[in-house]
């Protein structure tokens, strides 16, 4: 056994740890007193539903974390990824059929493992609470169209970034950083139009008072918007959301039909004025950015590993190859990508403040207060969270800070 092969196995065992050590300190907290300014948030019997609601959550994490694990660590130590590689060199030798076959092997092989599980939180908890509206048929449908999507866009990026390894040894990175660069881009123009009717009706919102005043808004701060939708999230789920996406003319405002019928029209146009705040603070551009930056921090970082045949053989893979050396470096980079996570949260955190500060300064702060108490209640969340488990998992501050930052 090899120190990578160690290190690797030290990695997977903090990172459990850490990761349950936090949910216990978040999951001490379920029940402490609400604070007073969120009193109105729950009645005595809502607020008693969503403890039990997260407390079944913090179980069921506990056992599928544990259950991934423990998968993981056995695929390591009795040899599962050598298993898998050497099934695949039964059928080729190629590098790209071979890398294909064998993610493909472990993505859906991890997929069908953890169906149960999945489809536990969907049928039994999510429908207890209240929350689920998937069909079986959708459930089931949408994991097909999962597997032919990684199938064929992660299919082709991998193949691509594979054959430029070949074309540029080392240098690799630099054409597979351009590609993604390309792609991400495109994703966040188009994403809305390709992928979102494989899943979801999105329908123009229909004249009324309601799209009145979000024009009358949009007018108001100079930002143009043609582009409307209502997303059929209900089929799904009772949960609300609402997001921006896109650039130019091809940026779009999507509402969740269930963000329609739990708020009223001055809560949804303040919603909408903290989404266009992202917008106007340039938070898109900023995340996009950083986001390919770094992308290409953990390409090059790749490129310096993977003709390492140590990294191969560290995951118990006794050929070295460009596929099984990428598994072992997502493991042994995963520590940066934590911290480099870490500061993403942090800059999101304080996107969502200044976004809240744009839609109180150029809308209102009570309607946005009464929406955000609103979607907390619908989604039974929590609102004692430990700080330690905000820092390091919230893209988002807590209900009540960001109450409190509203009311200065």
């Amino acid at each position: 056994m090899s120190i990578l092969f160690y290190t690797i196995i030290a990695i997977l065992v903090l990172q459990f740890i850490l990761e349950t050590v936090l949910d216990y300190l978040n999951a001490k907290r379920y029940n402490d007193p609400v604070p007073e300014e969120l009193n109105d948030v729950f009645d005595e019997t809502e607020y008693k539903k969503s403890q039990a609601y997260k407390k079944t959550n913090y179980r069921f994490g506990l056992l599928t974390s544990s259950f991934s694990f423990l998968l993981t660590l056995s695929f390591l130590i009795f040899g599962g990824f050598e298993w898998i590689d050497q099934i695949v060199r039964t059928v080729t030798n190629e590098p790209i059929p071979m890398a294909l076959m064998f993610f493909g092997i472990i993505m859906i092989g991890s997929d069908m493992v953890t169906l149960p599980l999945s489809y536990y939180s969907t049928f039994v908890i999510e429908e207890k609470f209240g929350f689920n509206k998937t069909t079986k048929g959708t459930f089931f449908l949408d994991k097909i169209k999962g597997w032919l999507m990684m199938a064929i866009v992660g299919g082709v990026i991998l193949s691509l970034i594979i054959w430029f390894f070949q074309l540029a040894g080392s240098y690799f990175w630099v054409y597979a950083w351009a590609l993604v660069a390309v792609f991400t881009v495109f994703m966040n123009l188009f994403y809305s139009k390709l992928i979102v009717p494989l899943f979801n009706k999105q329908t123009p919102l229909e004249n009324g008072s309601l799209k009145t005043k979000i024009e009358a808004f949009a007018q108001n701060v100079g930002f143009e918007l043609n582009n409307i939708f209502v997303i059929d999230g209900s089929k799904r789920s009772t949960k609300a959301n609402a997001y921006f996406s896109g650039f130019g003319k091809e940026k779009r405002v999507t509402l969740y039909d269930t963000l329609i019928n739990d708020l009223d029209e001055e809560e949804i146009v303040a919603v909408l004025a903290h989404e266009v705040g992202h917008y106007k603070k340039k938070h898109i551009i900023f995340n996009l950015i950083a986001s390919l930056l770094l992308t290409g921090v953990t390409l090059f970082v790749l490129s310096l590993f993977i003709n390492n045949p140590a990294v191969s053989i560290a995951i118990g893979v006794s050929q070295p190859s460009f596929h099984a050396a990428m598994i072992g470096f997502a493991i042994l980079y995963s520590p940066i990508s934590e911290i480099t996570g870490l500061i993403m949260n942090h800059f999101s955190r304080k996107f969502e403040y200044q976004a809240d500060d744009y839609a109180k300064d150029t809308y209102a702060a009570l309607p946005l207060i009464t929406s955000l108490k609103k979607l907390s209640k619908n989604s039974l969340s929590n609102l004692t969270p430990h700080p330690a488990f905000v820092f390091m998992h919230y893209s988002h501050p807590t209900l009540l800070d960001r109450i409190q930052n509203l009311k200065r």
